[in-house]
């Protein structure tokens, strides 16, 4: 059985590694300088030790700052590239910068939005020509908030995104989720339509839904 990924966690005794990602157990240390006759722990460091690739990772006032790591989920298979690009830069600062975080996703959804068969020059406008189309209350909602949240991240509003990491994070997974549910599926289905069914039996769909 598929064990779920599981972000580090200070203190915790088992996550994925940040090193190897391997799920694997961790002890925890002090971190600290000699000085005779004895040690001097240093302020708020700690050390995690992998005991899969026995690596350390290093901790300061709870947060892992070695080496670089993203809580952020990386973005899904068929992900365009050019909303990747700003997806992948959003992960990498979204621990440090979750407002700036935000209005990259932000940048990424109006590209996407273009490879959803949209103008892709005014997100709320797409939005709104997706409902038109049938764009379920669940993807409209999803869209949405990626769309307020990271323009409320450039002009600040009602929303305080600057330390908000969990709102952060559930950005990625939307944006994953659309291109998922807009672009994975899709294409599966219609591989896999091209793949199995034969073209009489799709003459004859064909001539059923007329």
């Amino acid at each position: 059985m598929k064990i779920p990924y599981a972000a580090p966690v200070f203190g915790s005794a088992r996550f994925n590694c940040p090193h190897c990602n391997a799920f694997s157990n961790f002890t925890w240390s002090h971190a600290c300088i000699s000085k005779p006759p004895g040690f001097l722990d240093i302020q708020g460091f700690i050390f995690c030790f992998c005991l899969h690739c026995q690596q350390y990772s290093i901790w300061h006032n709870q947060i892992i700052i070695y080496p670089d790591y993203s809580t952020a989920t990386m973005p899904t298979d068929n992900m365009p590239e050019d909303v990747a690009t700003d997806y992948l830069e959003a992960r990498n600062i979204v621990d440090r910068s979750p407002r700036s975080a935000c209005a990259l996703l932000r940048l990424s959804l109006q590209k996407l939005m273009k490879h959803l068969g949209e103008k892709g020059n005014n997100t709320n406008d797409d939005i709104a020509s997706l409902v038109k189309k049938g764009l379920p209350e669940e993807l409209q909602k999803a869209l949405d908030i990626i769309r307020v949240c990271g323009n409320n991240a450039v002009h600040p509003g009602e929303i305080d995104l600057k330390d908000d990491i969990d709102t952060a994070l559930k950005l990625f997974d939307y944006i994953n989720h659309i291109v998922d549910l807009r672009i994975t599926k899709p294409k599966e289905i219609t591989e896999l339509w091209n793949k199995k069914i034969p073209d009489t039996a799709k003459k004859a769909i064909e001539n059923r839904d007329k």
